[in-house]
């Protein structure tokens, strides 16, 4: 079940007013991170870096194989975030407000994900602070763990931002 009542989390207010700093938030569903990933990922970023794209080159490399581009499973983060919070991705009208991704106070990559693992995203509410223009600025604690292993993949402090109607 979703953590907050809907309408979607984009339209939320309801939201806000339950973003208490420390609150676990929950896991999102796994993800199987496959080669097809990551070799779309490649070239629609123009990296064709071997030890992500070439599975025989990388069979005989560090990994033992390919391995996910560390911005591929950062740009999994939203996807995740939805998953947990039960939340509908899909535009709506933007006079209602909305969210922006606003970077990272932090992260690191941790843990090579290997092609085929699969991983998932544990969030924690971070600090809200608001900004001179009423802009509500979320921290999001979030590690991506990836299945039996016992180092996650990644840990970030993550940023969004809220845009209310009013600015909008």
């Amino acid at each position: 079940p979703p953590l907050l009542p809907q309408p979607p989390l984009m339209t939320n207010p309801a939201f806000l007013a339950n973003f208490i700093p420390g609150r676990e938030l929950g896991s999102s569903p796994w993800i199987t991170v496959t080669q097809e990933m990551i070799s779309t990922f490649g070239e629609v970023t123009h990296d064709l870096d071997p030890m992500h794209v070439d599975p025989a080159w990388a069979a005989k490399g560090p990994f033992r194989g390919t391995i996910a581009f560390g911005f591929l499973t950062i740009s999994l983060l939203t996807h995740m975030l939805h998953g947990v919070l039960g939340t509908d991705p899909q535009r709506h009208d933007p006079t209602q407000g909305y969210y922006l991704n606003y970077g990272f106070d932090r992260v690191r990559l941790v843990t090579p994900v290997p092609a085929g693992a699969r991983i998932r995203g544990t969030f924690r509410a971070g600090e809200r602070r608001v900004d001179a223009k009423d802009r509500s600025i979320l921290t999001w604690q979030v590690t991506v763990e990836i299945e039996g292993s016992e180092r996650p993949a990644l840990v970030a402090e993550w940023l969004s931002m809220w845009v209310p109607p009013e600015t909008a």
